[in-house]
């Protein structure tokens, strides 16, 4: 299962959420390989999905750069093995 500790880079997530993020990352890096990113992430934000309502998206790789808003308690960024984890519900920025 969980082979290297993850280390938590950021987040504004609960202590639970943040567990099931990095227990749900551990899960989905025994299910496909490690160079599979794009599965890895749809593992992550399905399961998220079906937990936490709809709406997560999820980034997953070694080598990337962002920008994003996000929904207050949302938010986690975590390293673990190799690849670097970005999980987050979106926000959607109203104008009323």
């Amino acid at each position: 299962m969980l082979e290297g500790k993850a280390l938590i880079e950021d987040t504004d997530m609960p202590l639970k959420m943040q567990i099931q993020a990095m227990g749900c990352a551990s899960q989905a890096l025994d299910l496909y390989d490690v160079l599979d990113c794009k599965s890895i992430a749809a593992h992550i934000k399905k399961e998220f999905d079906k937990k936490y309502g709809s709406g997560w998206q999820c980034v997953v790789g070694s080598n990337f750069g962002c920008f994003f808003t996000h929904s207050k308690g949302s938010f986690i960024y975590f390293t673990l093995e190799t690849l670097n984890f970005l999980i987050f519900k979106g926000s959607s920025s109203s104008s009323s």
